[in-house]
């Protein structure tokens, strides 16, 4: 959420940032506009209240010297006016809870503000590759989409699990399953013990209020599940970026706890309604799939060098298994809601003859903190503010999968398994059909 204080005091910032994240010029200036207007009526009418109850607080003095004096006559009028007084302010409390309520509804549909340096466009084709890893080999002949060698192999199934749960659901089995196993683990354990990061099991659901923390309510609620609870509801993390920022909602965190980087290897569940139609065969666009997440909370400062880090841990998960990426530096039209500037890596698929996302690392600024409440005492500790926060995939298990499957697969149909993984798959070194 944006500050509204910022946007009353650079409103053009806000309508330039808008129109870069593919918003007409007209949308946003009356976008803009409707915010500070909301603003203008919350203000007044809070320094209304406050005359009403500086003017309570005297007129009570008031009654006091006139029934001191003896003019009852006084004294009754005065108490007839704070009486007047006090309905307005109880009713006065309900309006402004209205109005706060109001602004709050109009500013948590606001994207992001994107940083200087974010190229400016419309969508995917005006990225801008920052760097590339890899070379990506002659595509021979015989190269198949991950689907093809899995099911060739006998270890991965769709039509079952079409029967089972319906469409975007992959059924499992054998080595293709334990290599998966295989790589989550992987991940977790170089971030842990080489890249510093806390490992947390976290909640599997969450609350509401937890979901619009991280921006994913109230814009992308049609992209979730949620299942009933209580007299309400709990949502499935679409990633473990949403249960491991709010470890530190509503706190105030001590500098030198900063930063806090935390990692996750959990199932994510997504609904993917904005999606349809896309990626429908294979692993690639799942409702139900695992990830490891990577989330920092550091002070205003560190923000922008934290997000060059934690790019290069995940970027380094991919070295590690021998698979040719880039990363690209997303344009305004591409980048998410609540980021500030986003890379994306994208792993090379031989079966698909393209490179394809399988990382996404923000910094969001003081976005999501603003949502949370979650802030950090200063150096001096006399003052607090907001913390940013950043994540990042770290990276996503089945995409990893799938790269693994296609760069290492063999014409034989049998996959080489990556060096780096074998300790993981009890020494085997290929997996080959039964």
């Amino acid at each position: 959420m944006l500050d509204i204080k910022w946007i009353r005091e650079n409103p053009k910032a806000l309508v330039d940032a808008l129109v870069k994240r593919s918003w007409s010029a007209g949308d946003a200036q009356s976008t803009v506009d409707e915010l500070i207007a909301r603003d203008e009526a919350r203000r007044a009418h809070l320094s209304e209240l406050q005359v009403k109850q500086e003017r309570r607080n005297a007129a009570s003095k008031e009654i006091g010297n006139a029934m001191r004096s003896g003019d009852n006559a006084l004294a009754e009028k005065l108490k007839a006016e704070v009486g007047d007084i006090k309905a307005f302010i109880q009713n006065g409390e309900a309006r402004e809870r209205e109005l706060d309520k109001a602004l709050n509804d109009a500013l948590a549909v606001i994207p992001n503000v994107p940083l200087d340096d974010v190229p400016v466009g419309k969508d995917e084709h005006d990225n801008v590759v920052k760097r590339t890893v890899g070379e990506v080999p002659t595509r021979p002949n015989w190269v198949k989409e991950h689907f093809e060698i899995g099911e060739a192999l006998g270890m991965m199934d769709f039509e079952r699990a079409a029967k089972l749960s319906g469409s975007r659901f992959t059924v499992l089995k054998s080595q293709l399953a334990r290599m998966e196993r295989a790589i989550g683990q992987f991940m977790i354990d170089l971030h842990t013990t080489e890249h510093g990061y806390e490992e947390i099991q976290p909640p599997l659901m969450v609350r509401d209020e937890v979901l619009f923390g991280t921006n994913q309510l109230p814009k992308f609620e049609l992209d979730l599940f949620f299942t009933p609870h209580g007299d309400g509801r709990l949502g499935l993390i679409p990633t473990a970026e949403v249960p491991l920022t709010n470890l530190v909602r509503e706190e105030i965190t001590p500098h030198e706890k900063l930063p806090l980087r935390y990692t996750a290897l959990t199932p994510c569940f997504r609904s993917e309604a904005g999606s349809a139609g896309r990626d429908t065969r294979g692993m690639l666009r799942q409702h139900q799939f695992y990830k490891v997440e990577l989330v920092s909370v550091t002070d205003q400062e560190s923000s922008l060098a934290e997000h060059e880090r934690m790019t290069e841990c995940a970027e380094e998960v991919l070295k590690r298994l021998g698979l040719p990426f880039r990363t690209v530096t997303l344009c305004t039209g591409d980048m998410g809601f609540g980021a500030r500037k986003t890379y994306d890596i994208e792993v090379w698929l031989p079966g698909q003859n393209a490179y394809r996302e399988i990382s996404s690392c923000s910094v969001c600024g003081d976005f999501q903190a603003r949502r949370m409440d979650a802030r950090y005492k200063d150096k001096d500790g006399k003052g607090n503010r907001f913390v940013h926060t950043l994540n990042g995939s770290g990276t996503a298990v089945g995409r990893a999968l799938i790269a693994v499957m296609e760069n290492y697969q063999n014409e034989d149909g049998s996959v080489t398994i990556p060096e780096v993984l074998r300790p993981y798959m009890g020494g085997l070194t290929k997996i080959e059909s039964k």
